[in-house]
């Protein structure tokens, strides 16, 4: 029997607590289940440009090393503190195509695009600890007062007429203060 590599994307969630898994595994928007929960919500865009993109995340798009593609990284926010550091890609070609107004977003929600299109179909979450070595963890943490040991993430593809952008969302501690 063959074992998934111990630093891989999982598919199922074990070993985690009820609250963290709660957020996890909701397959709806995160973005609207925090605007639930929050007085004041806001979406600020930290970082957007075209580049190259981390080897896990070519193979999940399909994409050549040689492809470039559009980062976006945001945090949501519950009043002044970050509860959910986003970070999508999405293959240049495709910035013409399906997802053509996705790099003029700026601080607004890409989960209301996402979730209001009933064409868009989302592919299962997938589930990974994050600690210091991973690459998103320290700019999940660039907004923390004190990094945590870790961090819970999930992941997944959306498609638009064949075209995919790929959405992990690490999710920060103070997510747990907000209720399920």
């Amino acid at each position: 029997m063959n074992k998934a590599h111990p630093l891989a994307w999982r598919a199922a969630l074990t070993s985690i607590p009820y609250h963290y898994r709660v957020w996890l595994q909701d397959s709806g928007s995160l973005t609207r289940r925090i605007q639930d929960r929050c007085v004041k919500f806001c979406v600020k865009r930290v970082f957007q440009s075209l580049g190259r993109i981390y080897g896990g995340e070519q193979r999940v798009m399909g994409l050549r090393a040689s492809e470039w593609a559009m980062v976006r990284e945001v945090y949501l926010y519950c009043g002044n503190t970050p509860v959910v550091f986003a970070h999508s890609v999405v293959a240049h070609k495709d910035l013409r195509g399906a997802w053509r107004g996705l790099s003029g977003l700026g601080n607004k929600s890409l989960g209301t695009v996402l979730f209001t299109n009933p064409k868009i179909k989302r592919t299962p979450l997938e589930f990974k600890k994050i600690s210091r070595s991973h690459f998103l963890y320290d700019r999940a943490c660039a907004r923390l007062p004190e990094k945590p040991h870790n961090l819970w993430a999930r992941r997944s593809l959306f498609t638009l007429h064949g075209q995919s952008i790929l959405v992990t969302e690490v999710f920060l501690p103070a997510i747990l203060d907000l209720p399920l």
